[in-house]
């Protein structure tokens, strides 16, 4: 809204400033620092209006050291996440941009999704939640909408050949569609060069006409979100990890909207640029000023747990922001902390069936899982696991950052 505001009063009265608006890295430094001092601001209040309204967690005996000492704190946290990402975007945001407009409609989506899973567990005083299969659901038709929009969309468009633009680093006129602009299922293949690949090879060599890569293009954007989504939400098991870790991911993944929506920094590495694509790093801007204002509160010993209206949506937008940007396929090593616990889970549980199966009596690989548990019943105290995962995420981070250059 006041990047529109300010862009006709340009117009209209040359005010003097006016033009700050038009500029990318203003308006995503005013989002961080507003999106920010929302969380941080009213999060105190939100704190207190679900303690009043009793909305507290309800927390299994896992035989986890400080873990009853948890009962009673506030969730739904996410709320707080939700709304101080969503409130700078609406004021700094180009809002006619079709990848803002898809981000928000993921925000809130995954937030009712996992708002739902919430209400249920605290008010209907079923531990269970939602069940599996309806989140599940609700994570299918959210992929299906992503690749749709994603696909047949005139706006998401992609140009691989690119002359840098002389004088003008990152003005509107940068991410303007020419008509060497394209559509096309291209994504990026990490450390190899000319490493671009077209989803529609897995299905061209059965003679089926680019027009139908959808068929197989939108099934992948469905599990990409289903899978991050749910890693999300199993890394959120104790204070500030999936929200210590979701923020290094965001700043990994703000820089690759930045160089990827700018025409001088895709010459320069020589990556796909993506028109329209830099306005996403207003959004990113917020959303990682979100995550920081929540770790006020979320940091050991927690005032407040994001629940699963917090977890949820993180994942599914981290994944929706990596598939703008056509760099799912480095969501494993991006997102290794969520891989990690992820898998931990599906061993325990495969390794535990198997061995009952054979002997009878089941047998684990890990104490516990999801793997930060592991470390707890080792005696590790939390607070310790949380930064040790935090730097675990920032080297993974890093080295996703390098592949922009290591080919």
């Amino acid at each position: 809204m006041l990047y529109y505001l300010f862009e006709y009063l340009e117009k209209q009265y040359q005010l003097p400033g006016a033009s700050l608006f038009q500029y990318i890295s203003f308006r995503a430094a005013f989002a961080i620092i507003l999106s920010m001092g929302f969380s941080m601001v009213f999060g105190k209040r939100i704190i207190r209006y679900l303690k009043r309204q009793q909305i507290g967690e309800t927390v299994r005996d896992l035989g986890l050291e400080g873990q009853k000492e948890k009962e009673g704190t506030p969730t739904m946290g996410g709320l707080i996440i939700i709304f101080s990402t969503l409130i700078p975007v609406l004021l700094l945001a180009r809002l006619s941009n079709i990848y803002i407009i898809l981000l928000m409609i993921t925000a809130v989506w995954m937030g009712f999704i996992g708002w739902l899973d919430d209400y249920i567990k605290i008010f209907k005083k079923n531990k269970e939640g939602l069940q599996g299969r309806f989140k599940i659901i609700g994570q299918v038709l959210l992929g299906a909408f992503v690749g749709s929009v994603l696909f047949f969309h005139p706006q998401v468009k992609v140009r691989t050949q690119v002359t840098p633009i002389k004088n003008t680093i990152e003005t509107i006129a940068n991410v303007s569609e020419t008509k060497k602009d394209v559509k096309a299922t291209l994504t990026t293949i990490p450390l190899l060069k000319n490493n671009e690949f077209n989803y529609h090879n897995l299905i061209g060599w059965l003679g089926i006409s680019s027009r139908y890569t959808w068929l197989i293009f939108i099934p992948i954007v469905i599990f990409i979100i289903t899978s991050v989504s749910n890693g999300a939400n199993l890394t959120d098991g104790i204070d500030g990890l999936a929200a210590g870790t979701s923020a290094i991911i965001v700043f990994a993944l703000a820089i690759f909207s930045w160089v990827s929506g700018n025409v001088n920094f895709a010459a320069y590495l020589n990556i796909m640029y993506l028109p329209n694509v830099g306005e996403i790093v207003v959004f990113i801007s917020a959303f990682l000023g979100a995550l920081i204002g929540f770790l006020w509160f979320n940091t050991y010993p927690a005032e407040i747990f994001m629940g699963d209206t917090g977890s949820l949506t993180l994942g599914a937008l981290i994944s929706v922001i990596a598939i703008i940007v056509r760099k799912e396929l480095l969501i494993p090593l991006l997102c290794g902390v969520f891989f990690i616990e992820t898998l931990s889970v599906i061993l325990q549980v495969f390794y535990f069936k198997y061995t009952r199966s054979k002997t009878g009596v089941g047998q684990r690989i890990f104490k516990m899982a999801p793997l930060h548990h592991h470390f707890q019943k080792l005696g590790f105290h939390e607070s310790k696991i949380v930064a040790r995962f935090w730097i675990l995420g920032i080297i993974l981070a890093v080295l996703t950052i390098v592949t922009l250059k290591l080919r």
